[in-house]
């Protein structure tokens, strides 16, 4: 679905979103239920949010710092170059770099970096400072993750 394009959603719609932010591996007939429709009606709502290209696919959220990875920080780069392959490259080699976006203002990126620790931090830090100057942020504690989206 291109970015400009708005899909109408009905409340059953927007009600199954709900549910499956809430928990994406619930199944087809507990759905139903929970939006008071037939199992199958249900499932075909479900692929139809998918084929539309609102639902994207299914995750598993996972706990940084029981892999391993209790540093979390923010990256922000700017970029003094409009040739942006080798920071696509330098991310396809960096898989602690979790997102990266293409933002307006003074920085060109950030980057959210996951990190085993504060020296592990500075070696990805420097990785990307070899593109250009970058503004480092560690998170202390985040009040806010993952908020389900509702319809605009």
């Amino acid at each position: 679905m291109p970015d400009n394009q708005h899909i109408t959603l009905d409340r059953t719609d927007e009600a199954i979103l709900q549910a499956l932010q809430t928990d994406g591996r619930m199944s087809t007939a507990d759905l139903a239920r929970t939006v008071s429709l037939s199992a199958s009606a249900t499932a075909d709502r479900v692929r139809r949010l998918v084929d539309a290209g609102v639902i994207t696919g299914y995750v598993a959220t996972v706990a940084a710092p029981a892999l391993g990875y209790p540093i979390t920080a923010f990256v922000r780069l700017a970029y003094p170059s409009g040739n942006y392959k080798p920071l696509h490259d330098l991310l396809d080699v960096t898989p602690e770099v979790i997102e990266a976006h293409h933002v307006t203002g003074n920085d060109c990126f950030i980057m959210k970096v996951l990190a085993r620790s504060m020296s592990d931090l500075e070696r990805i830090t420097g990785r990307i400072a070899t593109l250009g100057t970058i503004t480092t942020s560690v998170v202390y504690s985040s009040p806010l993750t993952g908020r389900r989206l509702s319809p605009a």
